[in-house]
């Protein structure tokens, strides 16, 4: 057996004999960052002053959603493409609840003593259109991510996390954007606004993943040594439509 492959029966050995102590831990903070940029920054507009430029407007989702990047790169870092996906699906089943539940809290008839339903429906009330793009997106655009990390990892041999952390999120990001803005805004913005918008989120989500690198070293760094896993996705079947490790 050689010392690759000894490595690789310790971790299958650690993985079927005791449960990951981490794991749920790390699964809730992604859905939980997943679901809060959805509520609190998707509907909001802000704006930062740039020199030379004035007001520049953003969404404010972008402050934290590329967070759940970073955590989906660290699922599949640490404990593999099989339970990354797991931990997609459990986020996309939470984004459906979540627009359901919404839903129905908007359409439920307000009493009449409560003044609040306005609010309700300008911050809760979203454009199913843009639902819609949002959770296909995320899909896509996890599944992606998580695949490239993890087809780079063993190409790599586990070396150089920063190269497969950034590309994974280019290429992750990239088709979040391109399946989402099209299918949000396609119609109602002009095509060249379209475009720039969609660029431009996608630079800053990818600036973002460049800068939190540090703290992705040191999530993994210390992951890998609580758990004692460093998987390889060397014989995964990296369909999306399972949900078995």
């Amino acid at each position: 057996m050689t010392g690759g492959e000894r490595v690789r029966a310790v971790e299958a050995a650690t993985l079927a004999g005791r449960p990951l102590r981490a794991l749920d831990f790390v699964m809730a903070a992604f859905v939980t960052i997943l679901l809060l940029s959805n509520v609190l920054g998707a509907g909001k507009v802000a704006t930062v002053d740039l020199p030379g430029v004035g007001a520049w407007p953003f969404g404010a989702g972008i402050l934290f959603f590329p967070v759940s990047y970073v955590l989906g790169d660290v699922l599949t870092e640490v404990y593999g493409y099989a339970r990354a996906r797991r931990c997609i699906w459990a986020g996309f089943c939470a984004l459906l609840f979540m627009a359901f539940m919404a839903w129905v809290v908007v359409a439920l008839p307000p009493a009449a003593s409560w003044t609040g339903q306005a609010a309700y429906e300008q911050v809760f009330g979203q454009v199913p259109r843009i639902v819609f793009a949002s959770i296909i997106a995320f899909w896509a655009g996890e599944f992606v991510n998580s695949y490239v990390l993890a087809r780079m990892k063993v190409w790599t041999r586990g070396r150089h996390l920063w190269t497969r952390t950034i590309g994974s999120t280019i290429v992750g990001q990239g088709v979040d954007s391109l399946i989402f803005y099209p299918l949000a805004f396609y119609g109602v913005w002009e095509s060249g606004t379209l475009l720039i918008v969609l660029l431009t989120q996608w630079a800053l989500k990818v600036g973002w993943e460049i800068l939190l690198t540090p703290v992705t070293y040191a999530a993994v760094g210390w992951l890998k040594r609580r758990e004692g896993v460093d998987v390889y996705d060397e014989e995964t079947n990296f369909t999306p439509f399972r949900a078995e490790v």
